[in-house]
């Protein structure tokens, strides 16, 4: 085996990349960087009737959207299929392998027989020695594995330790369908191993495989993959991932806002760790990843943590990276026509004057596009409920009383704007925040929003005072 290390991700296209395809993904692709290696990707496409060009797409986009791009094209599996049958073919031509030509009646029977005795299914053998011209006319062959009789095949797993089949339960099983299409089980390691693929790090749900495959590796004589079969992730309450615990599709969590570095540092959490922390760079990922500390138990998904850890992420973004990140992501948020309001130049404009105050509040860019909203609004503002309320009580005889000392500040910014404010509130009597509360209402139409100050200062002279005129006024 080559000391070079290749892994591989192997997705079927039946649907969007699903975040534990994406997790799977991220595993592959940090170990193949931490050894200096490769990560592959192949297309799991030999089922024709489910899949689709545009899951293809969908699986390359989400991978390349989260960073995780693969080295290389990608491979069909099905564009492959006569490399499989002559592997097949040369397995019965080596006696490793022969034709068998048991009749659906006859396998029916067999199924019957085992149900009956209380013991799983499983193909009898009746071909096994046989020669082939004993064949009755009219049945196409398909070929199974002469797979031992005794013992066990150990699969000595990164994660899972030694795992042992005894072989009796692993049967001949079809390597060849009547039809010459090959099947998943045989596909795979002839794939891997023409992919040159040295590490093989899936879901633990690919286990039970891993015996049988591991049967047609000895079979050729070729070397068997290390394997680290990876714990599959479940729901907060402990049940399998669904939809309704966020077994979506990675666009979702695109549509969601969240950014692709927090959404890999969550996934990487899930199922492995280095000690105590919990927030870490790409860089970080890739020297401290290692399989072997990936953990055998069920990791359970929390969106409560993942918008932690992705507001985290968005304090610690640069404003400059988080307007251009706003800019590319609109096309994806729900609310991103809020960022289109106006021409892009006044879009970045605004965004890069105002993001210092409103990235500290934000768990994802849906929350964080909803609160440049006022930024971009068209007057007069449509207020909500409370900022309604703030000024239905006393907030506009307030704020009348302070336009006359905001209109005579004569440098507009912020230092001056709060030394006016604030001297203003003093003179008429009041706490700070209950001139702050109708100001913030008037100037952005919600009860919430960056300092006030910061507000009046992005906005500007002119906007500023017409917004508060137009409250004041009615």
């Amino acid at each position: 085996m080559t000391d070079r290390v290749v892994t591989r991700f192997a997705p079927s296209p039946t649907g969007f990349l699903h975040i534990g395809g994406a997790r799977t993904a991220l595993f592959n692709w940090l170990y193949a960087r931490r050894m200096g290696g490769q990560m592959l990707l192949r297309i799991e496409d030999t089922d024709r009737e489910r899949s689709t060009d545009a899951a293809v797409q969908a699986i390359i986009e989400g991978l390349d959207w989260l960073g995780l791009k693969a080295d290389g094209e990608p491979i069909s599996q099905f564009a492959r299929a006569a490399r499989h049958r002559e592997i097949a073919e040369e397995l019965v031509a080596a006696g490793k392998a022969y034709y068998c030509y048991a009749t659906p009646a006859e396998l029916d029977e067999m199924r019957e027989k085992a149900k009956a005795e209380k013991r799983p299914p499983r193909y009898d053998g009746r071909w096994r020695d046989r020669d082939p011209s004993e064949a009755p006319a009219g049945v196409k062959p398909v070929i199974r594995i002469m797979a031992p009789l005794d013992g066990e095949t150990v699969v000595r797993d990164k994660v899972q330790g030694d795992v042992r089949f005894p072989n009796k339960d692993l049967d001949d099983f079809i390597l060849l369908r009547s039809d010459g299409t090959p099947t998943y089980m045989h596909a795979v390691v002839v794939d891997d191993h023409d992919m040159g693929v040295t590490h093989i790090i899936r879901g633990d749900d690919h286990l039970t495989n891993a015996g049988r495959q591991t049967l047609i590796y000895q079979a050729m004589g070729w070397d068997v993959p290390v394997m680290a079969h990876i714990p599959l992730i479940h729901g907060a309450d402990g049940a399998k991932l669904s939809k309704r615990h966020g077994a979506l599709g990675v666009d979702a969590y695109r549509g969601m806002g969240y950014l692709p570095k927090a959404l890999l540092n969550y996934l990487v959490r899930l199922g492995w760790s280095h000690g105590d922390d919990e927030v870490m760079s790409i860089e970080d990922m890739i020297s401290w990843f290692d399989i072997v500390d990936i953990n055998r138990g069920a990791a359970r998904f929390d969106f409560a943590k993942l918008d932690a850890i992705n507001g985290h992420w968005i304090r610690g973004s640069s404003d400059e990276e988080l307007v251009e990140t706003l800019m590319t992501e609109r096309a994806y948020l729900p609310n991103g026509d809020i960022l289109r309001q106006t021409d892009d130049a006044t879009v970045r404009q605004r965004l890069g004057a105002a993001m210092a105050g409103l990235k500290e509040r934000a768990k994802t860019l849906v929350e964080l596009t909803e609160s440049t909203a006022y930024l971009f609004a068209q007057r007069p503002l449509p207020l909500d409920e409370k900022a309604a309320e703030i000024l239905a009580k006393d907030g506009r005889d307030i704020l009348r009383g302070l336009l006359p000392a905001l209109e005579g500040v004569e440098s507009w910014d912020v230092a001056s704007l709060e030394m006016v404010i604030k001297a203003h509130a003093e003179a008429a009597g009041l706490k700070l925040g209950k001139v702050a509360q109708p100001l913030r209402a008037a100037l952005t139409g919600k009860s919430t929003s960056p300092g006030v100050y910061d507000v009046l200062a992005v906005l500007g002279r002119d906007e500023s005072l017409a917004r508060l005129k137009d409250q004041t006024a009615a």
